[in-house]
């Protein structure tokens, strides 16, 4: 397995395993503390393990938490995603950057956000499992979204979205989650 850097958004890591593959299918490491390690974080920083299944067109996101934040390792398992990742950390050199991946279960590799970062994904394959493991207890009362389709963002969405969830639908726009960041 190596890490990564990610240049667009400061502190993210993309960890790419090593799969085996035979006849059978492939098996691979999908955490390593000792890599994790190797860039600096701490691997036991990990509290919570999640996973998400979604159906082909479903976006989850634009997802961030107040206060202290929350890191995350996210991976899609099985299936194919759209990541999106926004940086919306005031101090960082890169601050509002949005940056793109594509995560499958194919290559197994897991993308490390960052506190501070909004993230969403979308669903590109039939069914797309997508697993999380966070840094801290999650704390629906710090849960903040922001709209998938702000023209600010312009995140560039891969496939019409076909259901998302009604919090995401009624999400304000960054520029009004940026001004009640401030206040």
């Amino acid at each position: 397995m190596r890490a990564t850097e990610v240049p667009t958004i400061a502190g993210a890591y993309l960890f790419e395993p090593t799969p085996y593959a035979d006849e059978r299918g492939f098996f691979c490491r999908t955490f390593d503390a000792d890599v994790v390690r190797s860039v600096g974080l701490d691997p036991h920083a990990f509290l919570q393990d999640s996973v998400s299944r979604s159906v082909r067109g479903v976006l989850r996101g634009l997802h961030l938490r107040s206060g202290a934040g929350e890191a995350k390792l996210v991976r899609c398992s099985y299936g194919k995603i759209f990541d999106v990742v926004v940086d919306l950390r005031p101090d960082s050199p890169t601050y509002r950057n949005v940056a793109t991946f594509e995560l499958s279960g194919e290559t197994q590799v897991t993308l490390y956000i960052p506190a501070g970062c909004a993230h969403g994904f979308q669903a590109l394959t039939g069914t797309a499992d997508t697993s999380y493991r966070i840094d801290r207890p999650h704390d629906p009362a710090e849960d903040v979204t922001i709209a998938f389709d702000d023209p600010e963002l312009a995140v560039p969405w891969p496939l019409p979205v076909t259901l998302m969830s009604q919090r995401d639908r009624e999400a304000p726009s960054l520029a009004e989650v940026l001004k009640h960041r401030e206040n």
